[in-house]
């Protein structure tokens, strides 16, 4: 019998290193179906990271790139973005195209099986700062309806967002004035319109400030006449507390909503003239979710009136519903974790899922027959899957004895073990958001930890979504508390419980996970070092530095203007840096226009002097959200050399982490 080796926590060696981590980061996002083809965009790190549009033919044969290197399909709508194509078949035969390319925010039409076809303008230039920026696209007739966003002065807050028809035909391309606004900017967030099968009725989601899209929205319906514009608009469904996270048409001219004002995101019918809306599935279960983008897609209706839905607490799963008698039936598949991107095709129905063994794909679903399998964006093991880690769904007792849900992720290793009276090392991994979830799914950049003999531990704590409305509503006024205290609940727990070293603690997290990693640093001695990665430091400087879509955001989160000053002082890791101790290293995207480097910059001069060694590393040309492979594979192995140092591992394969004082 062979001897397994023993080696310390930490030490373990990996065949998961930073760039293969790096080259699959990332997941597909907004398929659909262009009559028999199915299309999706998908990242590609190591080609600046851009976005393909990737596109699967009638046949059957495999996925191909439609567009090659520089095109890049993505908006920059309320910089999150939002659907950036829409295509249809043409009359001649082939498929049209409409797209959004990134380097300049304009839309573009394309025809790729015409002779000679290239990409061709159908919006004008915008100015520095992308001027125009448009989203959510629907192809009808000569035009393209979508949302406008249009930057009215140099603040980040000075947009207006309207419905808007562009010319096919590229009129528009010079001429601004060539676009149709179809609404008024009376409010200030939209989604795309969704129109009826018969053409004549327009359905799209609006919200305004202060409140966030999970807040509360409103269903608005109109009329469309014989010259393509919208007559009677007026609010059906919805209000300032009712989120409506989608609405969407039926084959048959239903008109279906997902609504949260039961306590869970329900499916509903709705009755445009009167108002009155239907639960076609009453459950304590999410089939929606946070529309920080427009163009998600919980449900699809298919045409023999069942429909497609997500559905589940925490992570969602594929099922067919029948609207009539309620039942609900789960797709078959080795799937834990859907995205909201489904699209329908006669009587197969496409999504984007993952499980703990499988990184996001694009599956399938034949309802006929009830069989589902991978089409595209299929991630071949390139290591041996037995050094994938094995994530445990848990819920803790946070304080008050309320419900923390988390997923752990113990060391893993096929073939060497730790010593039997060592404790591993854990990393808590707070998400982003914060309204928002994480869900137990193949991520290498956490095998890349397990594989070593670093544990994870994802914590959805209270302010997450999947979990209902009042499991949403815990943060409310609470960020900087709530969000601190269940990371430090679930990280005492599996010190207490024996599963990791309670002096090789760290936290780690990205965005709205920065400010409760920093955040916690300031709180509590618990935790041994952190990685802040593009955080929020500063509230009042967040408040008024980041977009629109967030301007307001911290007023839920934390509190009104009148009390933000005193909740900065208490919470901000910027007010609070006397209080932090421990090691820390900072990743910062230099042109990040949601959480600037300027909070970062704050940060770092309120440490200056303080004696706690830290790293910060800027990386140019990166936004909110690292895109580059290179930018990955630097920022892992900072963040290892950092757990390296600090808790005292002994390797020398991974980049040394200067860190200063």
């Amino acid at each position: 019998m062979a001897v397994v080796p023993t080696r310390p926590y930490g030490s373990w060696p990996s065949p998961i290193d930073a760039e293969l981590a790096a080259s699959l980061d990332g997941r597909p996002e907004y398929v659909g179906t262009v009559g028999p083809e199915v299309w999706w965009t998908e990242p590609r790190p190591q080609e600046g990271g851009r976005r393909a549009l990737v596109r699967r033919p009638a046949d059957g044969g495999p996925a191909v790139t439609a567009l090659p290197a520089p095109w890049n399909v993505r908006s920059r709508v309320t910089e999150y973005g939002g659907s950036p194509w829409a295509g249809a078949e043409r009359a001649e035969g082939g498929p049209l195209l409409v797209f959004v390319h990134f380097a300049d925010q304009r839309l573009y039409a394309y025809e790729p099986d015409a002779p000679g076809s290239g990409p061709r303008p159908l919006t004008p230039v915008s100015g520095v700062g992308g001027g125009l920026r448009w989203a959510d696209p629907v192809l009808r007739g000569g035009e393209v309806w979508c949302v406008l966003e249009e930057f009215t002065g140099p603040a980040p807050t000075d947009v207006r967002r309207v419905l808007a028809a562009v010319p096919l035909d590229g009129s528009a391309a010079e001429d601004r004035s060539a676009v149709r606004e179809l609404t008024d900017d009376r409010y200030r967030f939209s989604t795309g319109p969704r129109l009826s099968p018969d053409g004549r009725s327009a359905a799209w989601l609006v919200w305004d400030h202060p409140r966030m899209p999970w807040d509360g929205t409103e269903l608005r319906f109109a009329e469309v006449t014989a010259d393509g514009t919208l007559s009677g608009s007026r609010t059906v469904l919805g209000g300032p507390d009712e989120a409506i996270a989608q609405v969407e048409w039926t084959a048959d001219g239903t008109l279906l909503a997902v609504s949260d004002r039961g306590g869970w995101w329900n499916p509903y019918r709705v009755d445009p003239g009167t108002g009155w809306a239907v639960n076609l599935c009453p459950r304590d279960e999410e089939f929606g979710g946070p529309l920080w983008k427009p163009g998600l897609r919980w449900l699809a209706p298919l045409p023999d009136r069942l429909v497609a839905v997500l559905h589940g607490r925490g992570s969602s799963v594929l099922g067919i519903l029948d609207p009539e008698s309620g039942d609900l039936v789960d797709a078959a598949g080795p799937w834990t974790a859907w995205q909201p991107a489904l699209a329908v095709s006669g009587t197969r129905v496409y999504g984007v899922a993952a499980s703990p063994r499988s990184a996001y794909e694009v599956v399938e679903l034949d309802t006929a027959t009830g069989h589902a399998r991978v089409i595209g964006a299929h991630g071949a093991d390139r290591v041996d899957p037995a050094y994938y880690p094995e994530p445990q769904s848990r819920t803790f007792l946070g304080p008050d004895n309320r419900e923390v849900h988390a997923h752990v992720y113990p060391p893993h290793h096929p073939a060497v073990r730790a010593p039997a009276d060592e404790l591993p090392p854990y990393v808590v991994w707070a998400h982003g958001g914060p309204t928002d979830h994480v869900s137990p799914v193949l991520d290498l950049h956490i095998a890349y930890f397990t594989s070593r003999g670093i544990g994870v531990v994802e914590v959805n704590y209270g302010g997450s979504t999947g979990y209902g409305r009042a499991y949403r509503e815990r943060l409310r006024e609470q960020w900087g508390v709530v969000d601190v205290e269940d990371c430090a609940a679930v990280a005492r727990a599996l010190a207490a419980e024996g599963t990791a070293d309670p002096a090789r603690l760290a936290i780690r997290g990205a965005s709205a996970g920065g400010w409760t990693a920093a955040a916690s640093l300031a709180a509590t001695d618990l935790y041994a070092c952190a990685a802040i990665i593009y955080p929020v430091l500063d509230l009042l400087g967040f408040a008024k530095e980041t977009h629109d879509l967030e301007s307001r955001y911290v007023e839920g989160l934390a509190g009104p203007p009148q009390t933000l000053a005193v909740r900065c002082r208490e919470r901000s890791p910027v007010a609070r840096a006397d209080r932090i101790t421990a090691p820390f290293v900072l990743l910062q995207g230099l042109d990040d226009p949601i959480c600037p480097p300027a909070q970062a910059e704050r940060f770092l001069a309120a440490m200056q002097g303080r004696q706690v060694p830290h790293a910060y590393v800027p990386f140019e040309g990166e936004g909110h959200g690292f895109r580059r492979a290179d930018t990955m594979i630097r920022a892992l192995e900072a963040e290892l050399s950092l757990y390296v140092q600090v808790f005292g591992i002994e390797r020398t394969d991974v980049p040394r982490l200067e860190l200063w004082l």
